[in-house]
């Protein structure tokens, strides 16, 4: 019997795959679980029961906790189990790519769900869009996908058990959360996580303790500043107990000592001393505190050391535990089994307009003389205002860029000018033979030189006068690509990904596999 939940065939790619309700929800959801299991009451609603649905560990990358607690969490639901061996896959063996392989352990069954680890960012992201068209064409369901960790990137299961343990903390009060998240900031992706998984509390504090060196990536400090989460950064453990407001969760992350460089790996000593609780610090954290941690702990170099597993600190052990719990629950959304008494609002996966082309009213009359040397066009096109208000340096890049990615190899003239403030310089590029641009080409260039206008010239009049903004995807272009090299669109994985970028705020696009942030001159390869 197929299930058909509101949840049946979503994915967990990361965090805001669900929305807030659909978050709180599955904690809800979870604590009905966990108390009925404690108490030995009837978990038979929570259960699946589906031998056509086929479950699938793909981990590509070493795991301990993340893979046994969804196998068992799977064997709870009584669903096909199959724990995918990626040493001896053709992925690893004949160099399959990814989708090739899923696609083909797709076919195996009526119904499939997928958790994926992988150093490939994104590599979710992607399959889910890939294999949704894929079962469409076959007329099979549409497959889940959920991530297990992938790169630097996210690790959105994680991030839903850290939560559900807070809030158990915090005695299901959502009102305010206070957490020193200390250690590996840099390459730590459970930390990455928590930019989105802490809106679920209305008021947020987050002490950033690590080094300079291993500092959290300045676009998820961004990310929790718009969410409007109060930063504090602090160096050291030693400086962060130096002050007096102290936070009562404590969320620690081992250094990723495979992720580091060379001259990063030479400061490792320093490095982990300064993230490292010391028998120094007992006196100086407030009581009730908890430690926490996504494990494993570094058995040489614990950042937690084994002295605090007696205190009344240690509950690192109960929140990995909740993983188990929290897993049955997504495998039960994700499968159609849960989901039929969620009252609130659902995520909202509609694609925003493709607003970007701004009609602007043609002014007649003399203009003053200041572009200096350029002819007038009779007929054809001319780009003006780029690049306006930038230095001179930045607007010649720019037309340059523009010249060589929309191939404008044809008699034209182009220049930088002052505008009618002398202290303000744009570009312009006068384009005789060119009558018209088609909409890939209006898309191409309000990406590469957003606020620019597209001037149509017909009988030495301005006929037609647009603005162009950048536009909210950009995709199908072979000039652009993500410059994360850890990306499952970089072409040096030979993945076949097709890159694609959504507008984020300013003149920044963002990879819709890794979410990296590129301002809009980086997405062009020329």
């Amino acid at each position: 019997m197929r299930l058909s939940g509101p949840f049946s065939g979503r994915s967990i790619t990361v965090v805001n795959d669900l929305s807030l309700d659909e978050q709180v929800y599955l904690y809800r959801k979870t604590r009905e679980l966990k108390e009925a299991i404690a108490s030995g009451a009837d978990t038979a609603r929570f259960r699946t029961d589906d031998r056509d649905l086929g479950f699938y560990l793909l981990f590509l990358e070493d795991s301990t906790r993340t893979k046994e607690s969804f196998r068992n969490a799977a064997k709870f639901h009584g669903v096909r189990v199959n724990n995918f061996d990626a040493g001896t896959s053709s992925i690893t063996t004949k160099k399959e790519s990814i989708t090739d392989t899923v696609k083909m352990l797709f076919g195996y069954g009526a119904r499939s769900i997928f958790v994926v680890r992988s150093k490939l960012e994104g590599v979710c992201r992607w399959l889910d869009l890939a294999l949704a068209s894929y079962a469409e064409r076959l007329g099979y369901p549409r497959p889940s996908f959920i991530n297990g960790g992938d790169g630097r990137h996210e690790h959105p299961t994680q991030e839903f058990l850290d939560e559900y343990t807070f809030l158990e903390k915090k005695g299901w009060n959502r009102d305010h959360v206070h957490i020193a998240v200390v250690g590996d900031l840099l390459h730590g992706r459970t930390v990455h996580s928590k930019a989105d998984g802490l809106r679920i509390f209305r008021n947020v504090e987050v002490d950033l303790v690590a080094p300079p060196e291993l500092a959290m990536p300045d676009y998820y400090v961004e990310r929790m500043k718009e969410s409007g989460f109060a930063i504090r950064v602090f160096p050291s453990i030693e400086s962060y107990l130096a002050q007096k407001k102290v936070a009562d969760i404590w969320y620690f992350t081992r250094l990723q000592l495979e992720r580091m460089g060379e001259q990063v790996l030479e400061k490792a000593d320093h490095l982990r001393n300064s993230v490292t609780f010391s028998r120094d610090f007992l006196s100086k954290v407030p009581e009730g505190t908890k430690f926490y941690h996504p494990l494993p702990r570094h058995r040489e170099h614990p950042t937690i050391p084994s002295f605090l597993d007696t205190t009344p600190f240690a509950a690192w052990d109960e929140q990995s535990i909740n993983g188990y719990f929290t897993r049955i629950v997504e495998i039960g959304m994700l499968s159609g089994l849960l989901g039929d008494d969620f009252a609130g609002e659902h995520r909202d996966f509609s694609e925003p307009p493709e607003e970007y082309i701004e009609e602007v009213p043609v002014k007649r009359g003399k203009k003053p003389e200041y572009k200096v040397g350029i002819k007038p066009v009779d007929n054809g096109i001319v780009i003006d205002h780029i690049g306006k208000g930038r230095d001179i340096g930045s607007i010649w890049t720019q037309i340059d860029q523009i010249r060589r990615i929309m191939r404008l190899d044809c008699r034209s003239s182009h220049g930088v000018y002052h505008t009618n403030d002398p202290s303000l310089y744009k570009g312009l590029i006068s384009l005789p033979d060119i009558l018209a641009f088609d909409e890939s080409q209006i898309k191409m260039l309000g990406a590469i030189a957003p606020g620019c206008t597209l001037n149509i010239i017909k009988e030495k009049q301005v006929r037609s006068k647009y603005r162009l903004h950048m536009p909210p995807r950009l995709y199908n272009f072979a000039q652009i690509s993500c410059k994360n090299d850890n990306c499952v669109s970089f072409p040096a994985h030979h993945q076949h990904v097709l890159p694609e970028f959504r507008r984020a705020d300013g003149t920044t696009f963002v990879c819709i596999y890794c979410e990296r942030p590129h301002r809009f001159e980086e997405i062009w390869d020329i």
